[in-house]
């Protein structure tokens, strides 16, 4: 598979030299962040992993807990993401979603829709593991309705594999009599096709039913669902569609509005650096007309936005 991320696996790697560095940057008087942000973001995440351990070996301490103590903000909040291993980084923000005052629905939405079955259940293992409860359990004490029967499909990571030709025509007329050929919606058809069926069965019904009703599938959610339904729905068509389109609109919306979604930008930046953020900067230049690395620099500032740009890697 060809490598789609931003960042790569630095080529003369050395993690004692970089553990130094590091401790270099911190001692003394004042820290230097350049130094860190210039090395953590040009090193793959299972580097930044080996470097931690050469790091607690040599320095007798947690390197985590030692950039935390000197850096703040934004950017300790990058940097501490970007040390974090990808399926423990997920698990985390779906704990920190979970747990608390209010649940964030758009980050159990971003995360359940968008990866792979496979990834899906590792977070579930590493979940149980770092915090003691599982996953499904959590997501139902928190959620409910047909929002949360489609989470829990989600959830299972059993995407049939192939396409099934005989039940394309079919899939389409079942989500059309559920939606827009009835009175009310019967969300329950939507879940049972939308967390089952493979991607690539379902961009065929998503052409069939644009055929057969003559609007998009997305407007028919719109118009017969609302709220988390809703969102979810939306956000399993565009990663059945395509994946790094729907990463480019998230981060649109984090920035193009009254005061930055941080949260959000910083998650996808560093969730996607290794794994297709040259897609995503393609699509974000071809939906919105202008580089993804311009809208980072005019949205943010300081080391923060530095790293940021770092890890978005070009202007296209």
């Amino acid at each position: 598979m060809e490598h789609r991320g931003s960042v790569k696996p630095f080529v003369h790697f050395n993690a004692k030299s970089d553990a130094d560095i590091l401790h270099k940057a911190m001692k003394g008087i004042g820290t230097n962040e350049d130094t860190i942000l210039m090395l953590l973001t040009a090193r793959c995440n299972d580097q930044r992993q080996q470097i931690k351990a050469v790091y607690k070996k040599t320095y007798g301490k947690d390197l985590v807990s030692a950039l935390k103590s000197e850096l703040g903000g934004l950017f300790e909040d990058l940097i501490v993401a970007l040390m974090t291993p990808p399926v423990l980084y997920d698990a985390s923000e779906l704990h920190k979603a979970l747990k608390g005052a209010g649940t964030d629905d758009q980050v159990l939405t971003e995360i359940l829709a968008s990866r792979t079955s496979e990834e899906i259940k590792e977070i579930i293992k590493v979940y149980k593991k770092e915090f003691g409860g599982k996953l499904e359990k959590d997501i139902c004490g928190d959620t409910g309705g047909s929002y949360r029967k489609l989470l829990v499909i989600l959830l299972q990571g059993s995407r049939e594999e192939e396409v099934d030709q005989d039940n394309i025509e079919n899939d389409a007329k079942d989500l059309y009599a559920a939606g827009e050929g009835k009175f009310g919606t019967d969300e329950e058809k939507f879940i049972t096709i939308f967390g089952n069926r493979s991607v690539e069965h379902l961009r065929k019904v998503f052409d069939a039913y644009k055929k057969l009703s003559g609007s998009d599938i997305e407007d028919s959610i719109k118009g017969e669902t609302t709220g988390n339904l809703e969102n979810l729905l939306l956000a399993v068509v565009k990663c059945v569609r395509n994946v790094p389109a729907f990463f480019a609109e998230s981060l649109y919306k984090s920035m193009r509005r009254a005061g930055t979604d941080d949260k959000t930008l910083t998650r996808i930046m560093v969730s996607r650096s290794e794994v297709d953020m040259l897609d995503i900067r393609a699509n974000f230049r071809k939906m919105y007309g202008q580089p993804l690395y311009t809208t980072i620099q005019e949205d943010t500032a300081g080391d923060y936005q530095k790293a940021l740009l770092y890890l978005c890697g070009g202007k296209d």
